[in-house]
């Protein structure tokens, strides 16, 4: 069974997360997604969307799955994680994700690394709110949020864990632009092909210069290792929360 769809629109490749119900991430999505940005320029790509359902872009880890490995593994998973954020960050070609609803944590995290983020318009709800289940948000994807955001606005909202309605994403700069459901993935690729009418070498190379930040977040010793990651997925408070949420969307199912 497929967890990503390759749907081509020409030369614009829409990698179209396809893991119901909610589209987490395990390490056959992380890989698969990260295969699929890393090939697109090989196979005659010159732009990326990246979409999920609608109502559900992205609900991050697969936490239930995730806390069935042990420490060297989920350390393995996280530098594959890693490395599907950095493939996005050093795309040569541009990405859009088209957040077609909810995207708390790490289908967050994603969107940071694209160059632009068309939202569903409405009450779904994006932001990183690790620190509401216990974790830790690593400096790496700090940086990118801050980034975007600004140092203090991106604080408030990763220390609070906070998960913030459409419109004040778009407020705050967390979005790019806000249309109607059914609309984002269309918008997402009439940006890129707007962007895509513009002289090609002159757009790469200053896009490639403007997104140097971004690719040295990634060259730095200080971005947080796997280790690192795998003792604070480990530790008594992280476990003790996850474990409470995981059996509270257990007897919701019930």
């Amino acid at each position: 069974m497929t967890v990503l769809e390759t749907i081509r629109h020409d030369d614009i490749h829409e990698l179209h997360l396809a893991r119901p119900p909610v589209n987490a991430f395990n390490p056959e999505l992380v890989n698969a997604l990260r295969g699929a940005v890393l090939s697109a320029p090989a196979h005659g790509a010159r732009g990326i969307v990246v979409s999920g359902h609608p109502g559900m872009f992205s609900a991050g880890l697969d936490v239930p799955s995730l806390l069935q490995l042990d420490r060297a593994a989920m350390g393995v998973f996280w530098s594959e994680f890693v490395g599907l954020c950095e493939a996005l960050a050093r795309s040569p070609i541009p990405v859009v994700a088209a957040i077609t609803g909810h995207s708390p944590a790490g289908g967050a995290v994603l969107t940071l690394y694209c160059d632009y983020r068309v939202m569903a318009r409405g009450a779904f709800r994006i932001g990183l709110n690790e620190v509401q289940v216990g974790l830790v948000v690593p400096e790496i994807i700090q940086a990118a949020m801050r980034r975007l955001l600004g140092a203090h606005r991106a604080e408030r909202l990763m220390v609070a864990g906070s998960m913030i309605e459409a419109e004040e994403a778009l407020r705050v700069g967390l979005v790019d632009e806000l249309v109607d459901t059914e609309l984002v993935v269309g918008r997402a690729l009439g940006w890129l092909q707007d962007l895509l009418k513009l002289p090609p070498q002159a757009m790469s190379e200053t896009r490639r210069i403007a997104r140097a930040d971004l690719h040295a977040q990634f060259d730095a010793v200080a971005t947080i290792g796997n280790e690192v990651f795998a003792e604070r997925w480990f530790c008594a408070e992280a476990q003790g929360v996850l474990h409470a949420m995981v059996a509270r969307l257990k007897a919701r199912r019930a």
